[in-house]
């Protein structure tokens, strides 16, 4: 008997495991496709992945792409950008990435995201620092 709930116990934790990596994945491909939307200049795109309450804020795909080339030029244009620590708690997931700007400069943006009613995940935000500095 201890041994059939050792199984289940031991399936569970791996099937949660595995679920949550399916979920990082999918934040990490919502990042990836915006990234790429932003080194196309694709505004509607780019719009796209931000949450409602960013399309709020942010109400038109133009205005969102001028906000972003003003205001997060590291992640709009950069030499490098790779995953770094992601951490999920229920319907959201924050995502680090590590950043070389064009100029060469690193930087850490850390992005949230939250699981939509259709099981999509959409970006809540994006904070951005350069490396090294305190948060």
């Amino acid at each position: 008997m201890r041994i059939a709930a050792l199984l289940v116990a031991i399936s569970i934790v791996f099937s949660s495991t595995a679920a949550l990596a399916d979920d990082v994945a999918a934040a990490q491909g919502v990042i990836r496709a915006q990234e790429q939307a932003f080194a196309r200049d694709d505004a509607s795109a780019a719009y796209s992945f931000a949450a409602p309450a960013i399309r709020e804020i942010f109400p038109a795909p133009d205005i969102f792409m001028a906000m972003v080339q003003s205001g997060y030029a590291p992640v709009y244009r950069h030499k490098s950008f790779e995953f770094g620590e992601s951490k999920s708690e229920g319907s959201w997931i924050a995502q680090r990435v590590h950043i070389i700007d064009a100029n060469g400069e690193a930087w850490e943006a850390l992005y949230t995201l939250e699981q939509q009613a259709d099981g999509n995940y959409k970006i809540t935000g994006c904070s951005l620092l350069k490396a090294g500095q305190a948060v």
